[in-house]
């Protein structure tokens, strides 16, 4: 069944909306830890360290977190894996150009391959930045995520790359997350309405919720 699943182009969908749905819920996650950093250093900081220790007693410090790593690590490659698969798919099935030419998609829809590819770059230099501190401008301090932020988003290039990447994200949840509800059975008729709101709602929250934050240290707001 495991190989019927991933064999098929209905298994790879379904394993693209399932992986993109437990990143969604990850980044909603992960964005309002981020607008911590607008009540100070001592929330920003207590909420790093949190993520740490959260699990404990029951397990050991980091280990939650390394849970949650992992977890990510394999909706990303899944995800990654089915949609260069599934997009060869295609170009397989239709090796040559359409003689009549389709209905334009929306910008979001024809740049899903490239913002993909944008994030999987972004993804690489937010951890070498923010996490292991390989490219972080001014000397990466552990256990000082409240500065690492300030530093990386006092320089104009990290607020290009992230904020490229964020506007990014953003398109690509707005389809995403309506090709996963069509995948996964939800968009019917009579909910095609919701779903898309829904879908632009996310979208919006998510982009404006992220972009805030460098926004904030540009303009002095967070320092």
């Amino acid at each position: 069944m495991t190989r019927t699943l991933w064999g098929s182009t209905v298994g790879k969908k379904a394993i693209m909306a399932v992986s993109g749905l437990v990143m969604l819920l990850y980044l909603v996650a992960h964005m309002i830890g981020n607008l911590k950093i607008f009540f100070g250093s001592d929330e920003f900081n207590g909420y790093a360290h949190w993520l740490r220790v959260m699990g404990e007693p029951v397990l050991h410090r980091e280990w939650a977190l390394w849970i949650v790593r992992v977890v990510l690590l394999a909706a990303v490659v899944l995800h990654a894996v089915s949609a260069y698969q599934l997009s060869r798919r295609d170009l397989r099935a239709r090796p040559s150009r359409y003689v009549h030419r389709r209905p334009r998609a929306s910008y979001a829809t024809r740049t899903m391959r490239y913002g993909g590819v944008i994030l999987g770059l972004f993804i690489v230099w937010h951890i070498l930045d923010l996490t292991t501190g390989t490219v972080h401008p001014g000397g990466f301090r552990s256990g000082h995520p409240y500065q690492n932020v300030i530093d990386t988003f006092s320089t104009w290039y990290g607020n290009v790359i992230y904020i490229v990447a964020m506007l990014a994200l953003g398109l690509h949840i707005r389809h995403g997350f309506w090709s996963a509800a069509q995948t996964l059975g939800a968009g019917r008729a009579s909910r095609d309405r919701a779903l898309k709101t829904l879908a632009n709602v996310l979208a919006l929250v998510l982009t404006a919720g992220f972009i805030s934050v460098p926004v904030a240290v540009m303009t002095g707001v967070v320092s």
